[in-house]
Formats: structure tokens, C-alpha cells, sequence
């Protein structure tokens, strides 16, 4: 069954009830994410851990959580995206029950790692639902989608500081089990698909597992031999990829420069958005001296915002195009990114609309993006070039966390490359966020250029008549 014949077995009421369930349990698996946050304090000690120790609440399930994404990717391209769901959101609540129960840290650390395991489907096959079964406005649910998850991910922590402040931190597991009863809705409302020929290059998936968890540990650690391990490793699923019929990624998809420079373009906006993210709250405690509740408060309109601009967003999409909005996108973050690098050093709500600027830029740049890279790839490849799209996003926070970390820690900074901010000890987080400007401008400019190139080229291959 192709997909616009799928899609045309659903009613409007049909349409607008699985994109709001998609939406909900999206939001869920995110939360998921942010909540824990904040609560690594009082798991510490509970359970009397180092800081190294407890890191790994949350460095343990990015690290799983990335490599899943791109692995149910792959996945979908051959299986039913029903049956993923249902195996995948049982796995999470599992997780997530064991975790509400954990009576020791390794208890702990395992529900976290399975929660990983089975949340990793909800955004990998997210953003893959509209493309299957909703082409026709999958612009539209693209915003919608991109901005649950920015919607999400600011309000996490806040939903983790009220539950873990007034009750226990446990208690954060119980929105994952919840999840549970999504399962019976997700095998009601979607069609039933046959299984596509295919096969999975479980040597191939491994090498690329084995390598970016290689990668992403180093950008944490930044021990240099594990920089060397993902070399190799990466090296080897590469050389695996070009030279076997049937590898775990299609060579084809790595040789598509419009699908490439697109992943990039995501990977760079939101490492600047994660990074954004990173460093404001450390900024707004040391230059402001403001509490968690308070810093909270100056996320939530710029996650609000980003939360609503959805429909706007998918609406852009359908009528000026995808290319257009990344650029605005870019534009928005380099800009409220700009504006905070000038204005840090000030009181914090000088800082509220600055943020929302950049805030406005999640959505935009996830929706786009993915919305090109579906029009880009054909359908039997949709599902892993999701994957790595997903994928290379998780790495893009994981990049500037670390990065911005060790930046942070740098003595005696006293040359600021903005000349408009003021001079005192906001002069790093200054430079940090003009770092973040150019970075979106360098992706704006590769973009820009790359798909201009090809509309020239179009252009230029017209018959004359």
C-alpha cells in the first residue's frame, strides 16, 4: 500500500487524533530527558554518589538514547511502525517502573538505560508517522512536532524541580509509566503495514553503535584514546558501508550532498540551541545569582513561545517552502543569540526576549530540516536518513555540553569579541554566545550557498526554447 493511499484512509477527526497522540507521548519521552536534571542532586544522596558516578543517570541514556534513534531509524524502513511503537513504549514504562522501585544505584542506572532503550523509538518514528501516513500536511505536523519537543525540553525541568521539591524524586518515573496506555491507542489508530523486504547489517549496526558511543563518552571525558577507539571504529563501519550489498546505512544516502549539508545544517543550529540551553541557566546563577525556580521562570516564555509557534511554523512550510524557513530559522538564532552575548551582565529579564528570539529558532530549524531531508530521500530511505538525523541532533547536545563545559572553565578571560557588551566578569558568557552567533551563521552560509548552487544549476540545465 503506497503511502498516499494510506493517507487517504483517514478522516479529519482521525488525522487530528494521531497527531496529538504522536504530540503527547512526544512530549512524555522528552520530559523524560529534562526532568532528571535537575533532580541528580537528590539521587546523589540518596544513593551517596560521586559526581562521576551519578553523570551517568544522564549521560547513560543520551548515550542510548542517540543510538537507538538512529537504530529504530533503520528499523522502520523494514517493520511496522505500529509494532515498534508497542514494543518500544513497553520497554520504556518497564524502565520506568524499575526505576520508581530501584532500591540500589545499578537498579537505578539499569531502568534508566532500558527507559533509553524504548523512549529512542517515540522521536526516531515521530517524525517518520508524518511522512508515511500524513504527506499531504506533513509540513504542518513537522511544526507541530518540533515544537513539542521545544515546548518539552523547557518545561521539564520545571515539572522536575515542583514533583522532586514537594514529593521525592521517584515520583519523575511515574510520568513514564503513564505511558503505557498509549500502546492500545498507537495499535488502534494506525494502519496495519506489511513488512518490507530488507535486511539489518547487525555487524554494521554494532560498528556504528560501538563508534558513537566511543565519540560521545570522549566529548564527556575527553580521554584521547577513545577519540582513537572511534576512529577506528568508525573507520571500519565506513569501510564496511562502501564495500558489502546490503550495509545498515545505504551508501547512497552519505553520497546525497543536499541530505548531508541538511543533516548538517540541523546538527549546527541546534548544537548553538543546546548550547544556548547549556550555559544560560550557569550564567544567570553566577552574573544574576538567581534561583532555580527563578531561572526557571526565564526559560519558560521562550519555551512557551516555541511551544505555539507550531502551526505558524508548519504553515511557513506549506507556503513559502522548507529552504526558506531553515534560513529564517538560522536567522533567529543567530540573532537572539547575538543579543544575549550584548546584554548579559544586565538584569535577567533584559535577557526574557533575547532568549524567546532564539527559543523561536527550535522549532523552525527541526521542522524544516526535517521536512527537506523527507522530499530529499526516497521513501525506502526515509526511515534511517530520520535516523541519522535524530541521531546527529542527540549528538549536537551532547557536543555542547561538554564543549561549553571546559569553555567555562577557562581563567582570566578578559578580550571580548563583542564590542557592544559591557566589560566585567560577564565578558565569557559574552564570547560563548557570540561563538554560538557564528555558528549559526556559518550554517546559514553553507545552506544558503549549497542550495543556491543547485538552483543555478537547475536553472541552467532549462531548455532553451
Amino acid at each position: 500500500m503506497s503511502d498516499s493511499q494510506i493517507s487517504k484512509e483517514f478522516t479529519p477527526k482521525e488525522r487530528k487524533r494521531l497527531i496529538i497522540l504522536v504530540c503527547t507521548i512526544l512530549a512524555f519521552a522528552v520530559m523524560n530527558g529534562t526532568m532528571f536534571n535537575v533532580a541528580i542532586p537528590d539521587i546523589a544522596a540518596a544513593f551517596d554518589l560521586s559526581p562521576s558516578e551519578v553523570s551517568w543517570v544522564l549521560t547513560g541514556y543520551i548515550l542510548v538514547f542517540a543510538i537507538g534513534s538512529l537504530m529504530y531509524g533503520k528499523l522502520a524502513d523494514i517493520y511496522p511502525i505500529k509494532t515498534l511503537f508497542t514494543i518500544g513504549i513497553a520497554i520504556f514504562s518497564a524502565g520506568a517502573f524499575i526505576g520508581f522501585i530501584s532500591p540500589n544505584y545499578e537498579t537505578l542506572l539499569l531502568a534508566r538505560l532500558l527507559q533509553a532503550a524504548g523512549g529512542a523509538t517515540i522521536p526516531a518514528l515521530a517524525f517518520i508517522v508524518p511522512i508515511r501516513f500524513l504527506p499531504n500536511e506533513k509540513g504542518r505536523v513537522f511544526g507541530l512536532i518540533s515544537s513539542t519537543v521545544a515546548f518539552a525540553s523547557g518545561v521539564g525541568p520545571i515539572i522536575g524541580g515542583i514533583v522532586g521539591g514537594t514529593m521525592n524524586w521517584r515520583f519523575l518515573f511515574l510520568f513514564s509509566v503513564a505511558t503505557i496506555f498509549a500502546i492500545p491507542l498507537f495499535r488502534k489508530w494506525l494502519p496495519d503495514e506489511d513488512k518490507r523486504k530488507g535486511t539489518v547489517d547487525i555487524p554494521g549496526a554494532l560498528l556504528m553503535a560501538a563508534s558513537v558511543a566511543a565519540l560521545l563518552i570522549y566529548i564527556t571525558t575527553f580521554f584521547w584514546y577513545l577519540l582513537v577507539l572511534f576512529i577506528v571504529l568508525f573507520g571500519l563501519f565506513l569501510y564496511r558501508t562502501f564495500t558489502i550489498d546490503k550495509p545498515f546505512i545505504d551508501p547512497l544516502i552519505l553520497k546525497n550532498t543536499k541530505y548531508t549539508i541538511t543533516a548538517l545544517t540541523s546538527f549546527l543550529g541546534t548544537s548553538a540551541l543546546f548550547g544556548l540551553i547549556f550555559v544560560i541557566p550557569i550564567m544567570l546563577r553566577d552574573l544574576n545569582e538567581l534561583s532555580t525556580l527563578s531561572i526557571g521562570l526565564v526559560l519558560f516564555p521562550g519555551a512557551m513561545a516555541a511551544g505555539l509557534i507550531g502551526q505558524v511554523g508548519g504553515k511557513l512550510i506549506e507556503q513559502k517552502g522548507a529552504t526558506t524557513v531553515v534560513k529564517l530559522a538560522l536567522i533567529l538564532i543567530a540573532s537572539g543569540t547575538f543579543f544575549i552575548s550584548t546584554f548579559s551582565g544586565y538584569t535577567a529579564w533584559v535577557i526574557v526576549p533575547c532568549l524567546l528570539i532564539a527559543y523561536l529558532g527550535f522549532p523552525l530549524i527541526q521542522s524544516s530540516t526535517a521536512d527537506l531531508i523527507s522530499t530529499i530521500l526516497p521513501d525506502h530511505q526515509n526511515g534511517v536518513g530520520m535516523g541519522v538525523f535524530n541521531l546527529l541532533n542527540f549528538m549536537a547536545g551532547a557536543f555542547s555540553s561538554a564543549i561549553f563545559g571546559r569553555l567555562l572553565d577557562m581563567p582570566n578571560v578578559s578580550f571580548s569579541m563583542n564590542p557592544l557588551a559591557k566589560l566585567g566578569d560577564n565578558i565569557i558568557y559574552s564570547n560563548l554566545y557570540i561563538g554560538l552567533s557564528l555558528i549559526a551563521v556559518v550554517a546559514f552560509s553553507v545552506f544558503t550557498l549549497k542550495f543556491r548552487l543547485n538552483k543555478e544549476k537547475k536553472l541552467s540545465e532549462r531548455p532553451v526554447s
